[in-house]
């Protein structure tokens, strides 16, 4: 039988283990701008495994949502088969933006660490404080010009949601 470190241990590997981790990212990042990219990396690691890794490609993809942490995500999901990142910890070489911390909401992971603040983004000239303001705000003061429509009519497609009976809730 086997036995198993004491729980003094067991935080200290765990630093030991995120540490590694978050230089991997880091070394990502790093190597996302010399290949034309953003200076961000992400991992997503499940079990001590890493399911995924990912490059900010915004430019180099022409696409503003190929973020690090979302590319990484995406690619974790689908090598899962499944768009739940439940017992997944996401490293990343920057505190995420706010669509990237949804993301990472939305994907249920449990743990995220990550190296640099967004201070530091926003020193380097990614500075998301005006999306955080904005997203706080009331739809109607936004600066993003806002139309809501035909609500009632949109709301047949949460009635249809609701009745399904082969839906799959996330």
């Amino acid at each position: 039988m086997r036995s198993r470190p004491s729980s003094a241990i067991l935080p200290a590997l765990q630093k030991q283990n995120d540490e590694v981790l978050i230089r991997r990212a880091i070394e990502l990042a790093r190597d996302s701008v010399r290949t034309g990219g953003g200076p961000f990396g992400a991992l997503v690691v499940r079990d001590g495994r890493v399911l995924a890794e990912g490059q900010n490609r915004v430019t180099v993809r022409n696409d503003p949502t190929a973020h690090a942490e979302i590319v990484a995500i995406r690619e974790a999901c689908q090598s899962l088969g499944s768009f739940r990142l439940e017992g997944c910890t996401i490293y990343a070489s920057c505190e995420p933006c706010p669509m990237c911390l949804a993301a990472i909401y939305w994907s249920r992971a449990e743990r995220l660490v990550f190296a640099c603040t967004r201070g530091d983004a926003a020193r380097a000239g990614f500075d998301d404080e005006r999306i955080y303001r904005e997203i706080a705000g009331v739809p109607d003061l936004r600066k993003l010009s806002t139309a809501q429509l035909l609500r009632e009519e949109g709301q047949s497609a949460f009635t249809d949601w609701s009745l399904a009976s082969e839906r799959q809730d996330y």
